[in-house]
Order: structure tokens, then C-alpha cells, then sequence
């Protein structure tokens, strides 16, 4: 998942140079008929495409005179109208807000995936087969294994499916071509728990709440504080190899 925060500092950055003129004015109509003949042109089209969208990802208003002043005046050889200064100031604020914007985004959407996913392993807990560990885990099986079990320490081969509880699938080694292999005491606390229960040979569908996945921080297509469901079968244990004795 890119870090929107870092794409936020890195747009201001590049744009500073940009905003010559943060007073409101009121905008003009653009003129369509431009020609987009040469290829300076185009470039100078496809140029101001990126910007604007770099714009609104940042979370600023797009302002075409100021921008247009801006470029007019680099054109013209023209000293900036702003101060390198004042630029810093301007850009630090316009930073701060945007982070500040963000992270209420984020509680809020924190917040309201806590809720969703209180109310989703509330539902799932009744159904049949769906058993809850004291740690707020549940699982259901779907295939038992007659293998054992792994241990935290153990190296586990698996395939799995993950899906956020809307359905959305966020992840799946299946679709990756190959299953997964990783230390078991190495991944979420989910993960951990839910695996030490599974026999060797086994396919469940384990729940894991937020606080057992990745929490408010989320991690790539998974927002905070998520309740995730996996589909998992565990292939193969392979047991952690034992310390060299002291000599």
C-alpha cells in the first residue's frame, strides 16, 4: 500500500514552486479550443493532467490562475512572488493540514471498521460449526487433517485466501500460483493462534479480529483496524531445528 502520507509531503515538495499566488481569484473560463497540435504541446497538456490529479490527491483545490500566474512568470524569467521563506512557511501549513485531514480520515475509518467487525464476529460466533478462543479467534473447519499440529517455532507451508468481511480479497496465494511458506511466530498474532490449532492436512476458515491482524495501521489494501477472514490449508510443518549443544 503506498504511504499517502509520504505521497502528501513528496507532492507538496514538488509543487512548492508552484503555488505563486494563494489568494482566491475567480476563475476564468478555460478555453477550449486550445490546439494540442505540436508536441510540446501534448506534453505541456499531459504535464498539467498529472499536476491537477497530484493536486487532489494532496487534498488542494485546484486553482488555474494561480498555477497559470505561476508558470507565466517562470516563462517570463520573472523573480518568484513569493519568498523562499515564506514558501517554506506556506508549504510546512499546507503539509500540516493535509496531515491532520488525513488522520481524522483515518480515525473515522478506524472507528467505523471496529464497529463493523464487533458486529460481524458477533453474528459469525452463533453459526453452526463457528468456535471462538478465549483470545476473540474463531474458526470453523472445513476439512480435518490427521496430521499434528505445529508449534510457534515451527515453519509452515500453507494455502490461503484473505478477504476483508465485506468480501473484498486482498490476498491469495492461491492466485500467486505457489502456497506460502513462513515462521509461524513470524506473522500476526491470528495467524500464530489459529495455526497452533490446525492438524496437518487441515482447510479452515479462521476470523481474526483487528487486534489480532494489523490493528489501526492497517497494512496495504487492508484498512485499520479490519476484522479479516482467511480460508487456510496447511500443507506442511516443518519443525525448528534444534540450538548446537554448548561445548
Amino acid at each position: 500500500m503506498f504511504n499517502k502520507r509520504l505521497l502528501v509531503v513528496g507532492l507538496m515538495a514538488a509543487t512548492a514552486g508552484l503555488m505563486g499566488c494563494n489568494k482566491k481569484e475567480e476563475v476564468k473560463p478555460v478555453d477550449d479550443s486550445a490546439k494540442l497540435a505540436t508536441l510540446e504541446q501534448k506534453a505541456n497538456y499531459i504535464i498539467g493532467q498529472n499536476l491537477g490529479k497530484n493536486l487532489q490527491n494532496g487534498g488542494l483545490t485546484i486553482e488555474p490562475d494561480s498555477l497559470a500566474l505561476a508558470l507565466t512568470d517562470i516563462r517570463d524569467g520573472k523573480e518568484s512572488r513569493i519568498s523562499e521563506e515564506d514558501m517554506q512557511k506556506i508549504m510546512q501549513e499546507v503539509q500540516q493540514k493535509a496531515m491532520a485531514k488525513q488522520e481524522e480520515e483515518q480515525k473515522k475509518l478506524s472507528e467505523t471498521n471496529i464497529a463493523d467487525g464487533k458486529k460481524y464476529l458477533e453474528e459469525n460466533k452463533a453459526k453452526e460449526g463457528v468456535t471462538t478462543t478465549e483470545s476473540g479467534l474463531q474458526y470453523k473447519v472445513i476439512t480435518e487433517g490427521k496430521g499434528p499440529k505445529p508449534k510457534a517455532t515451527d515453519t509452515v507451508t500453507v494455502h490461503y485466501v484473505g478477504k476483508l468481511i465485506d468480501g473484498t480479497e486482498f490476498d491469495s496465494s492461491v492466485k500467486n500460483g505457489q502456497p506460502a511458506t513462513f515462521p509461524l511466530d513470524g506473522v500476526i498474532p491470528g495467524w500464530t493462534e489459529g495455526l497452533q490449532l490446525m492438524p496437518q492436512g487441515s482447510k479452515w476458515e479462521i476470523v481474526i479480529p483487528s487486534e489480532l491482524a494489523y490493528g489501526a495501521g492497517g497494512q496495504g489494501p487492508i484498512p485499520p483496524s479490519s476484522t479479516l477472514i482467511f480460508e487456510v490449508e496447511l500443507l506442511e510443518i516443518k519443525a525448528a531445528e534444534a540450538a548446537p549443544e554448548a561445548k
